[in-house]
């Protein structure tokens, strides 16, 4: 199979720790040995969040009074070239000496009248006491938003309509490497005027829905979405909470669930499967094996083959 697995910033950089190089190492470490399986079996496309990421390089270059903050746009590419470069550092180690590696620099295509300009809720950065988020605000003039107990600054997330780099990720593919593309989503552009010429913007595109559009765009058999947790869940955070374990596209939509965070793995879940009848999953990235395998996670298929499960 043709596997894309998107690796979850939240994954890569858990909540709470430190936004060090060396975390995210031990993340990355901790992974390889499932992605190792995987590639072992499958042919084998990683994208990755840059959420906590392309956050804190937002906030260091504030640090710097010469210029103003760098645009989203530059860091996200900072980010693609940074979590590109540890993926394969720790990936060398764990994958045959005889498996070509690559990062591929990736820009994504918005609309600019896309209305996730209007109404930002993409989390970057790290977590904030509420007097912190304020000072950052007021000095900044980014917005805050409550992440569960602690504050994160929120960007517009517009929706990805075009990989510019299709073809060379597709042409690396056939020539079975391992490819890392679309990092954080891909850096966000708009089309130039009457022209190919990509233009910058201040956003973040979802990982999750670029990976899908990636996904379709490559023929992959399966959209693997890793993460911190271990699948969906309904009634999250409550006593009656419980795992989706087997459903198809009907069972989630209209599931509640939190727009910044899950709904966008629902969405690009729903997406691949309604429009391929192949299998998505979403599960926690140290289970990345098993989700493949069908073993772990919330598996997503299509209505027919649950019914014909349910026949058996």
């Amino acid at each position: 199979m043709r596997v894309v697995v998107a690796l979850g910033g939240n994954a890569l950089l858990r909540r709470g720790e430190p936004l060090t190089a060396d975390a995210q190492r031990a993340n990355i470490r901790a992974a390889a040995p499932g992605l190792r399986a995987v590639s072992a079996e499958h042919q084998l496309v990683l994208s990755h969040g840059n959420g906590p990421q392309v956050g804190l390089l937002a906030a260091q270059s504030t640090a710097y009074s010469e210029s103003a903050p760098y645009p989203l746009d530059v860091l996200g590419a900072q980010t693609e070239g940074m979590i590109g470069y540890l993926l394969e550092q720790e990936l060398r180690g764990a994958l045959p000496p005889t498996v070509p590696l690559a990062t591929l620099l990736t820009m994504v295509e918005v609309d600019p009248e896309d209305p996730a300009f209007a109404d930002p809720t993409k989390f970057i950065g790290a977590i904030l006491g509420a007097q912190e988020a304020r000072r950052l605000a007021a000095q900044t003039g980014w917005e805050f938003r409550p992440d569960g107990t602690h504050w994160r600054r929120v960007v517009p997330s517009p929706e990805p309509r075009r990989i510019r780099e299709i073809r060379p990720i597709r042409w690396l593919l056939d020539r079975d490497v391992v490819v890392i593309c679309a990092g954080g989503g891909g850096i966000p552009t708009l089309p130039g005027n009457g022209t190919d010429a990509a233009v910058g913007v201040e956003a973040v595109v979802d990982k999750d829905l670029t990976s899908e559009l990636l996904a379709r765009a490559v023929d992959a058999d399966l959209l693997v979405m890793a993460t911190d947790v271990d699948g969906v869940y309904t009634d999250w955070g409550t006593p009656r909470q419980r795992r989706l374990v087997r459903v198809c596209p009907a069972d989630l939509n209209g599931l509640p669930v939190a727009a910044g965070s899950m709904g966008p793995k629902v969405r690009a879940a729903v997406r691949f499967v309604e429009h391929t009848g192949n299998r998505a999953v979403i599960g926690a990235l140290r289970d990345v094996a098993a989700l493949v395998a069908g073993d772990a996670g919330t598996q997503v298929v299509p209505e027919k083959a649950l019914v014909r499960e349910e026949q058996r």
